[in-house]
């Protein structure tokens, strides 16, 4: 009687362990066939290009090709809904941008809550903007430009590519913590917002750093502070904000996110294998040219992150008085 009952404890156990087992050995196995990596915006852009890079570093690594699916629209709102969607099982990965935090405020009602929906897997990297002016104006450091902005309130015209971007809320967290009164003038896009800088017809911008480095290197713009809290490996000899505004810091955290329910094993493989890879030197220069600082972590590391944007930029987009159109 003992024998046949503790068999069929042993039994039970067993059964009972045969779920976990199954999702260790798929983890173990993972991945197997292809994996979507969904991008919200065009192709060419920073975003863009960093999933590119890793994608192609991952596939190296795990033997399986990582294929970039663009899907821009509505502030990456369209990106982030199809991850949110998509199968738990390890198979669609998104590059969580900027948006991410910012969208939450931004935006009076979403189809998702990003922090619920959304499991982070890893970080990749930071990324500056860059304070600029176009070199016809006078103010030649942050100090002379606060001095004119607050001398000439209201007269000053602020570009982005467009309201709740990373350069229109580093711009309004400028705006927020100087106390100075500039213009916000929203462009459909990166390419308008330059030209219309280098045309003399705004007067300040807070570009990424990618997009205005040449133009910075020939003159063209004049660049006056990186929003980081320290300096970009692209700019060495630019200053930060924050040595002339104590406390400023506007980067743009770049990471990895699948759907929430994929199996902590698939998650845990995915975080070593991206630490893994951006511990290689090569690929930490590789990511300076695009701006970035490499940023590593835990799971949990990039989740706590990405709630501490939400609030920070909530504050940023509530003063601003910001609503996506």
């Amino acid at each position: 009687m003992k024998l046949q009952r503790r068999r069929f404890l042993h039994l039970v156990a067993g059964a009972a362990a045969l779920p976990a087992f199954s999702r260790f050995a798929k983890a173990q196995t993972y991945p197997t066939r292809p994996v979507r990596w969904i991008v919200g915006i065009p192709p060419g852009d920073t975003p863009d290009i960093l999933a590119r890079l890793l994608g192609q570093w991952l596939s190296e690594r795990l033997g399986q090709p990582f294929v970039v699916e663009n899907r821009p629209g509505a502030g990456n709102n369209i990106a982030t809904e199809a991850v949110v969607c998509a199968p738990a099982d390890g198979y669609t990965l998104m590059l969580v941008g900027p948006p991410a935090a910012i969208n939450a405020t931004l935006y009076e009602k979403l189809n998702f809550n990003f922090i619920r929906d959304i499991a982070p897997v890893a970080t990749i990297m930071r990324a500056a903007n860059v304070m600029e002016v176009n070199p016809a104006f006078s103010a030649k450091t942050v100090p002379e430009f606060i001095a004119y902005a607050k001398a000439n309130p209201g007269k000053l015209n602020m570009a982005s590519p467009g309201i709740g971007t990373s350069p229109h809320v580093s711009g309004e967290l400028f705006k927020m913590m100087t106390g100075v009164n500039m213009v916000h003038v929203p462009y459909r896009g990166r390419a308008a917002a330059i030209t219309d800088l280098l045309g003399g017809r705004v007067q300040v911008y807070f570009d990424n750093v990618p997009s205005s480095i040449e133009h910075i290197r020939a003159g063209r713009l004049r660049a006056l502070a990186v929003t980081t809290a320290t300096r970009s490996d692209i700019l060495p000899d630019i200053p930060t904000l924050s040595d002339f505004v104590p406390g400023y810091e506007a980067s743009l955290l770049f990471g990895v996110g699948v759907p929430k329910n994929t199996p902590a094993g698939i998650i845990d493989k995915l975080n070593k294998e991206i630490n893994a890879v951006l511990a290689d030197p090569g690929k930490q220069a590789r990511l300076a040219d695009i701006g970035g600082t490499v940023l590593t972590g835990s799971p949990a590391d990039f989740g706590k992150l990405i709630a501490a944007e939400t609030e920070k930029w909530a504050k940023v987009v509530k003063f601003a008085g910001a609503r996506a159109d």
